[in-house]
């Protein structure tokens, strides 16, 4: 058994180990720079598949780890329980919140990972991104507390 300060120490240095991966992933893709994203969404046009690979190689990378040794311990390296979500269906909230999602990452041709990523970078664009980010998260989060949400009104959906 690993005491409290131990557990919280291996919490932070595991989070601070996967976020360099992460971020280094993000950068060494070219996932960061907005134009190479909206190149690999621009289907219709002069399509980038290469963030497809990158995909494709983060996937391929994952799902056995998960697979074979995550899912299998039933719990993280500091031993907490994996939160698993408690429900699977589609709602009417999940689906308009993944379509305003997709669209400001297509309008903005970044996603918050590499937002956060690019916010070393020097350039002014991530960091009003991140700003417009916490302002809808603050936005959504109001109107999620506004009574008699269509959530609420329609709770089949």
């Amino acid at each position: 058994m690993i005491s409290s300060v131990q557990k919280n120490a291996l919490t932070l240095l595991t989070a601070l180990g996967c976020g360099f991966l992460f971020g280094t992933g993000m950068v060494v893709s070219g996932m960061i720079d907005p134009a190479k994203v909206q190149g690999f969404l621009d289907i219709s046009g002069n399509w980038d598949p290469s963030l497809a690979f990158v995909m494709a190689g983060a996937i391929g990378v994952f799902a056995p780890v998960y697979h074979f040794v995550i899912r299998r311990r039933g719990c993280a390296v500091n031993g907490d329980k994996i939160a698993q979500p408690a429900r699977n269906n589609l709602t009417l909230r999940l689906i308009s919140g993944s379509a305003v999602f997709g669209v400001g990452w297509g309008l903005a041709g970044i996603c918050p990972g590499p937002a956060l990523t690019a916010l070393g970078s020097g350039m002014i664009q991530p960091v009003i991104f991140v700003v417009g980010l916490l302002v809808g998260l603050y936005g959504g989060k109001l109107l999620e507390k506004s009574p008699k949400t269509f959530a609420e009104k329609h709770p089949s959906l």
